[in-house]
């Protein structure tokens, strides 16, 4: 309800700029201000059904069991091949970019199951696309449809309350296409102690259990901060 009701006043804001931008503006951000502990808490799969159109569907432990096992075997398998020291995501130079290598291994290892396919999950104009959420679309042998967003983080990290998820609805690059169940894959590592990465253990998280806020945030790029007409002054080149 307070998300339709956000999107509402959001919608009612956008269509005033065509009257008048200057009380758009002003009148959002009053919203904006005023209604900020509103935007905690809120269900993931409401934020995605508002946006996408398409539902989360709740893990069964009982009745999802068989693919469970089948992509559990996959994730132990998965690390062990990332813990050999001969692969290339041990010469990765940060570990974030390790994060494209468990991507590729992991789709790697559920599109080699038998009857299951794996891929980058495509927008709506049909184009793949690796930014955003979620990373990978993987589809069972009964043809259900499973999202799957690996993240890594430290291994003594794992209560942070420092942002690691985030989605940002867009509607031609948006990757949700589908009445699916989401997964989020956790993989814990040790910050490279010893003088070796090692990735100590995973955990699938159920989406549709996840709580989220809105964080509103104001920016703006290099481009727009250095406009001829707002530098004042500048060093002379040598």
């Amino acid at each position: 309800m307070r998300l339709a009701t956000a999107a509402g006043v959001l919608l009612l804001a956008l269509s005033l700029h065509a009257v008048e931008e200057k009380s758009d503006a002003a009148e959002f951000l009053g919203w904006l201000l005023e209604s900020k502990r509103d935007l905690q808490g809120i269900d993931f799969s409401e934020v995605l059904a508002a946006t996408s159109g398409k539902k989360i569907i709740p893990i069964h432990p009982t009745s999802d069991k068989p693919w469970l096992d089948k992509l559990s075997a996959i994730l132990d398998r998965t690390l062990a091949k990332l813990n050999d020291p001969a692969h290339p995501i041990h010469a990765a130079g940060r570990i974030n970019e390790a994060s494209r290598f468990i991507e590729d291994e992991l789709m790697a290892q559920c599109a080699a199951e038998k009857g299951w396919a794996c891929g980058i999950p495509k927008t709506s104009t049909g184009e793949e696309q690796r930014s955003g959420y979620p990373d990978l679309r993987l589809v069972l042998e009964d043809g259900s449809i499973v999202y799957l967003d690996p993240k890594l983080h430290a291994a003594d990290s794992r209560g942070s309350s420092l942002r690691t998820f985030y989605y940002e609805p867009k509607t031609t690059t948006g990757k949700v296409h589908d009445d699916a169940r989401h997964l989020l894959v956790g993989v814990s590592h040790n910050q490279g102690q010893g003088g070796q990465l090692r990735f100590e253990g995973w955990e699938l998280v159920d989406v549709s259990k996840i709580k989220v806020r809105l964080k509103a945030e104001f920016q703006a790029s290099n481009r727009d901060l250095y406009r001829e007409e707002s530098v004042v002054l500048q060093s002379t080149p040598n």
